[in-house]
């Protein structure tokens, strides 16, 4: 087993779920649980490549000059819209309207899923395999490094490092600021936090559009970076999507921790791609161990019954100001 290349294919996977474990994050801090982050991630998806095609498609003589700069800002710009959309629907319902949660993001993943399988047959992808030798440019020193830290750690494309940065930021602004103080505050008890004199539409509001967004990034990280820019459906984005979700409940809401949860996610995913002489069904049984790892740590947090390992209190309940 090559386990330099197996550590380095765990880390470039793992991107996608640590976009959509802190996008969910964050949206459940403020107290939503968005069971809608495969949906979103979807959008991010359409948007991300959407964008690129519009961008590259001003180099069809010859895509090779596109701009590294211009082609990442118009691909993150566009995933950021598309995600916003998805994040923005769900808002509407479920903190306007007062939605049931679950329903809502339920509905959000079927509806993002066929949106998204509809609009990436027609757009143009001729573009997609230059665009993704660009979006995967690793480090300059590390590009001929032979070095196996180097290989393992510094031949990823920016986004990888981009997913990590925006994970540390979070959790500094949801542990040492004052707008991550009343966000948690919100997710635990809203009707406290309103009495307080706290915005609690406003931050829930902000709080599920930015972690669309974040989540949404994965989207795009998959298509456009791990996969090469290929496409066949949206199945697979689904399916990181709610490994994503259970990656928030192995990593006990913290989005620190989610880069080393999301890595551990990531090998164990495509490790039996890695070991020879294993037969189809005991692939696929290896491939439950994410899923048999998290309702472990849900059984464990239970057992302890920390308030820091639990999840926030108003987890997935709305919100009627009327009955404060």
């Amino acid at each position: 087993m090559n386990w330099v290349l197996l550590l380095q294919s765990g880390i470039a996977i793992a991107t996608v779920f640590l976009f959509g474990c802190v996008g969910e994050i964050l949206m459940e801090k403020a107290g939503h649980l968005n069971l809608g982050i495969p949906g979103v991630m979807c959008f991010g998806t359409l948007g991300g490549c959407l964008g690129v095609s519009i961008f590259m498609s001003n180099y069809a003589s010859d895509y090779s000059k596109a701009p590294w700069f211009g082609l990442m800002v118009v691909a993150l710009l566009f995933s950021a819209l598309f995600s916003a959309i998805a994040g923005l629907i769900y808002g509407f319902l479920t903190v306007s309207l007062r939605a049931n949660q679950n329903v809502t993001g339920l509905a959000l993943t079927t509806f993002g899923a066929g949106i998204v399988d509809y609009f990436m047959n027609v757009i143009d992808k001729s573009s997609f395999a230059q665009a993704t030798k660009t979006i995967r440019a690793c480090l300059p020193f590390a590009e001929n490094n032979d070095n196996w830290f180097v290989q393992i750690f510094f031949h990823h494309g920016f986004l990888v490092y981009f997913a990590i940065i925006i994970s540390i930021i979070v959790a500094i602004v949801l542990r040492k600021t004052r707008v991550g103080l009343n966000l948690r505050a919100i997710g635990e008890n809203p009707a406290a936090a309103d009495a307080a004199g706290i915005n609690v539409n406003l931050y829930k509001y902000l709080a599920i559009l930015q972690g669309s967004i974040i989540a949404g990034f994965g989207g795009l990280f998959y298509v456009m970076d791990y996969v090469g820019g290929s496409w066949e459906n949206s199945n697979t984005i689904q399916a990181f999507g709610w490994l994503a979700l259970a990656l928030v409940i192995f990593t006990i809401w913290r989005s620190n921790l989610a880069i080393f949860g999301s890595i551990i996610f990531g090998v164990l995913y495509i490790l039996p791609s890695f070991v020879s002489g294993v037969s189809f069904l005991h692939m696929q049984a290896m491939k439950l161990i994410p899923y048999v790892a998290t309702v472990l740590v849900l059984i464990l947090t239970s057992i302890i019954g920390k308030k820091s390992v639990q999840p926030p209190a108003s987890l997935g309940l709305s919100y009627f100001r009327e009955d404060r």
